[in-house]
């Protein structure tokens, strides 16, 4: 990018994830460079998938507690979500889903498709989100899931049907982007059937 220089970086925090204050020289399409300063949050990148049974037409979606949310509108606290972790180390992003995907709702999957990446607020958080596809059926469940008690997770699972989330999201009790994301993807591909 020949329009960006002078890029120099202050760290705020370095807690959870880090967080830091980005001063850079940025060339307008009218020529004019102007200094500017963005704050970017990097808590690294995260994979996320929607778990499906074609037979029983339902989805495994996941409830638990955002801060963040509850911090923006207090109702909005308990969000209903695909399943999603965040990348270790030098994990792969499948290898990621199919940890998480045992963690928080006590599937064993071998195998998902990766049918979308995106970033989930490129204006604020450097987070690419990887996201797949699975199909699950009752013999793959080996525990109860719930998450980790060592990383605080309280996950509670839900078996929803299909056409139950796509009102729920139209009801606006869905409100998380990789979740919508997914669940409409299954719906465009027409992994399950909208009754």
């Amino acid at each position: 990018m020949n329009n960006l220089k002078n890029i120099n970086k202050t760290v705020l925090s370095h807690d959870w994830a880090k967080l830091e204050r980005i001063d850079y020289d940025y060339q307008f399409r009218n020529g004019a460079w102007k200094r500017l300063s963005r704050e970017c949050y990097n808590r690294g990148n995260g994979a996320a998938i929607l778990l499906y049974n074609v037979k029983k037409q339902t989805v495994i979606l996941t409830k638990q507690f955002r801060m963040p949310a509850y911090d923006n509108v207090k109702s909005e606290g308990m969000s209903i979500e695909v399943c999603a972790g965040a990348i270790d180390n030098n994990d792969q992003p499948l290898e990621t889903i199919i940890r998480e995907t045992e963690e928080e709702v006590g599937y064993k999957i071998h195998e998902a498709k990766q049918v979308l990446t995106a970033y989930t607020s490129p204006g604020a958080l450097t987070e690419k989100m990887f996201l797949f596809v699975a199909e699950y059926s009752e013999e793959m469940k080996v525990n109860c899931g719930g998450g980790l008690e060592a990383e605080d997770e309280d996950i509670e699972i839900l078996e929803l049907s299909f056409s139950t989330v796509l009102e729920m999201i139209k009801n606006e009790e869905i409100i998380d982007a990789k979740s919508i994301m997914l669940l409409q993807y299954a719906q465009i591909h027409k992994l399950l059937r909208v009754s």
